[in-house]
């Protein structure tokens, strides 16, 4: 999606309606810099004040999503193209997070790992190498409490043999092995 496209037509929607900024953003109980950042395609309207704006601006959500006046004629095509454009931003920020997820995990857990070698083998008194092993393990298992977080808000599970997708709750993601994970919640659950 366009966010400068859909912020012009926002404003000249707004124009038409004869509202300044401020008092649309009065209207939708926000900010004129909220108004000024969609305007200026710096942000998008959050999906919660969607159907207000476009009722004021007298347009629909896919005619807001467009960026401009859909013809009846092209409206289910420009509808699809929109869900397809909406659906991919979010695959896109998903495989960020996954990413994000990695560049978290695997530098506090070689930290950890690292940690618990220097306790190991350098002479240190007891307690001191007690509170590095100890805090080493409670940094590794709070980074991986994190990631299996994040692993689960960001992705979905598919089968392997049937294709099924799903979104597993936390405790399933946290509980899985790892390999194969679909198959163990989805078929040994009977789900």
């Amino acid at each position: 999606m366009d966010q400068i496209k859909i912020g012009k037509f926002i404003a000249s929607c707004r124009k038409k309606q004869g509202m300044t900024q401020a008092v649309l953003a009065e209207k939708l109980g926000i900010s004129d810099r909220a108004i000024s950042k969609w305007e200026t395609g710096k942000s998008m309207p959050d999906s919660g004040i969607m159907l207000a704006l476009c009722k004021l601006l007298k347009i629909n959500v896919n005619e807001l999503l467009s960026g401009e006046r859909i013809m009846a004629e092209s409206y289910d095509k420009r509808a699809e193209e929109n869900l397809l454009a909406m659906r991919r931003e979010v695959e896109e920020k998903n495989r960020q997070m996954l990413r994000t997820e990695c560049w978290i995990a695997f530098p506090a857990v070689t930290a950890g790992l690292v940690m618990v070698f220097v306790a190991s083998f350098i002479e240190m008194p007891t307690w001191l190498r007690m509170a590095l092993i100890t805090f080493s393990l409670v940094m590794i298992f709070a980074v991986a409490f994190i990631a299996v977080g994040i692993e689960q808000k960001a992705g979905y599970y598919e089968c392997q043999y049937c294709h099924h997708r799903y979104v597993p709750t936390y405790w399933q993601v946290n509980l899985a092995m790892h390999t194969m994970r679909c198959l163990q919640w989805k078929h040994w659950n009977g789900d």
